[in-house]
């Protein structure tokens, strides 16, 4: 299955919570579901039925896998490859997705939504440690730097996002906004990654 292209609000009203799709946008009292919009769908407005233990689990799974834009077969990958790490399973999962290149390139304001990092990054507007880095699904780790490209195209859109960024830096990136360069610090704790799903359900669902 391909990646999806439909309406971003569809995405957050399914689940029934902000998955922040659209960036700062999804701070506008018009956000439906803020507005109360029902879940997509001919049953969406129907009140919903008690939800299994799979149930659960599933909706979890869907929020991240959607929070952080990536298709089954690659959050499945990224979960395999967590659970072979030392350490809490699924605190590895979120230090990991948050290590990607475009969420880091969002993190940094340098770009309003992480679809719009995975479009800059495949578009060739950043490079890391001074070298071209076109692949989204990069993972940095500590020390690495992240450089706009001097070009006046990427220049721009990197400027336009930090001007209409609203949401405070991360404490373990560093951004350097003369220069538009930014730096992974440390590896964030889940504190500081602050998830808003049970990664532990997920953990659950993937061991079964």
């Amino acid at each position: 299955m391909g990646r999806y292209t439909g309406p971003a609000c569809r995405l957050c009203r399914r689940e029934g919570m902000k998955l922040f799709l659209k960036g700062d946008r999804c701070r506008m009292a018009k956000c439906p579901v803020e507005t109360g919009r029902p879940a997509p769908g001919m049953h969406g407005a129907r009140p919903s039925k008690k939800s299994t233990e799979y149930g659960l689990q599933l909706r979890e799974k869907q929020r991240m896998r959607r929070f952080y834009g990536l298709r089954e077969g690659q959050f499945r990958l990224f979960y395999q490859r967590a659970s072979l790490k030392r350490g809490v399973t699924g605190e590895m999962l979120l230090q990991m997705l948050e290590m990607r290149l475009d969420n880091l390139v969002y993190r940094l304001g340098f770009a309003p939504s992480r679809r719009a990092a995975r479009q800059l990054v495949l578009h060739g507007h950043f490079t890391v440690n001074g070298r071209r880095a076109d692949v989204p699904s990069m993972e940095l780790k500590v020390g690495d730097k992240i450089d706009t490209k001097s070009r006046k195209q990427s220049q721009d859109a990197v400027k336009r996002s930090m001007d209409a960024a609203s949401r405070e830096l991360s404490p373990w990136l560093y951004i350097d906004k003369d220069a538009l360069r930014g730096e992974v610090l440390k590896i964030p704790t889940r504190e500081e990654i602050a998830p808003f799903v049970n990664e532990q359900l997920i953990v659950e669902l993937y061991s079964k």
